[in-house]
């Protein structure tokens, strides 16, 4: 138990897939306004613990067994464009007040969410693992996205010089954002 609540943590916050890893930068730089950011971050959560699971469960149901592993990018990849669709209408349904329009593009795009996936085909540590590992991956973007916003907000209305207005700025940003989260590394010693 205890190393799943640590797969958990260190997946949110110490190996974090945008900041240690750059994957799912482009949703971060794209997502703009406080209801879209989080909008995105419970759809990016929600889909990388549903396709991080049903992902372990297909490699390890069907593929492993068939010794067919050479195709797991080629299932992953259609299981987690087909539950788009309908993650979003549910996600609409549940939470009417926030926006999901438009998060099509940004949850295709996301590279985290197939990184994931790969993580737990991997790494064979068992069905907690990848569960843990893909909650704590979705919670780690969702934060991030969060934090991103909010400094992104902060620098929109400072006197910056122009050559790093706009994209120059976000990505200092997100580089000095990795350098804090670096120093959690040393809260989780395996």
């Amino acid at each position: 138990m205890t190393e799943i609540v640590l797969t958990l943590f260190s997946a949110a916050l110490i190996n974090n897939l945008v900041l240690h890893w750059p994957l799912g930068v482009d949703p971060l730089l794209a997502a703009n306004g406080r209801r879209q950011v989080h909008a995105l971050g419970l759809a990016t959560a929600c889909l990388m613990l549903i396709v991080g699971t049903l992902g372990y469960l297909v490699d390890h149901g069907v593929l492993v067994p068939a010794n067919l592993t050479f195709l797991r990018l080629l299932v992953w990849l259609p299981l987690s464009v087909l539950l788009i669709g309908p993650l979003l209408r549910l996600l609409a349904r549940w939470l009417p007040a926030w926006s999901f329009e438009g998060l099509w593009p940004l949850l295709l795009g996301n590279a985290g969410i197939l990184g994931v996936t790969l993580l737990n085909g991997q790494e064979d540590r068992g069905l907690g693992h990848a569960v843990a590992l893909s909650l704590g991956a979705g919670l780690g973007f969702w934060l991030v996205l969060g934090l991103f916003d909010d400094l992104r907000q902060r620098t929109f209305n400072h006197a910056i010089a122009l050559p790093f207005r706009g994209l120059p700025i976000q990505l200092i940003s997100a580089g000095l954002m990795a350098v804090a989260f670096l120093g959690l590394r040393g809260l989780v010693k395996t």
